[in-house]
């Protein structure tokens, strides 16, 4: 399931902005993300606090693969902080502060080239 992308803009829909063709549908790019073994994926781990209300989140980004594997890694680190979180846009989401169990838990499960990034 290849992930959708996010449309800010009218030129993110490559030109089209309406057809009165009722049958028409546009082209997606349904390009097959192949997962990368776990050495080679290029995680990054930091904490955030802004446009969530004040709650605080550690964000994990730059999985390379389906979306069903990354909502499973997210599930892991969410069971491994004891917390909750989600998966969007691209990132693992979990709830508080939890950057070095989770850069732990990575680098345990042969994530080897996970940092932690931001200040």
């Amino acid at each position: 399931m290849a992930q959708k992308k996010k449309l800010n803009s009218l030129s993110d829909l490559g030109g089209l902005v309406y057809s009165t063709d009722p049958n028409f549908k546009p082209v997606e790019d349904e390009t097959p993300t192949a997962l990368l073994p776990a050495a080679k994926q290029r995680l990054r781990i930091w904490f955030e606090t802004k446009h969530r209300g004040g709650k605080a989140v550690t964000i994990v980004a730059g999985f390379e693969g389906p979306e069903v594997d990354m909502e499973q890694l997210g599930k892991q680190l969410k069971q491994a902080c004891g917390t909750g979180g989600s998966v969007k846009d691209g990132e693992i989401l979990v709830q508080g502060d939890h950057r070095e169990k989770v850069l732990q838990w990575l680098l345990k499960n042969g994530y080897t080239q996970t940092k932690k990034a931001g200040g």
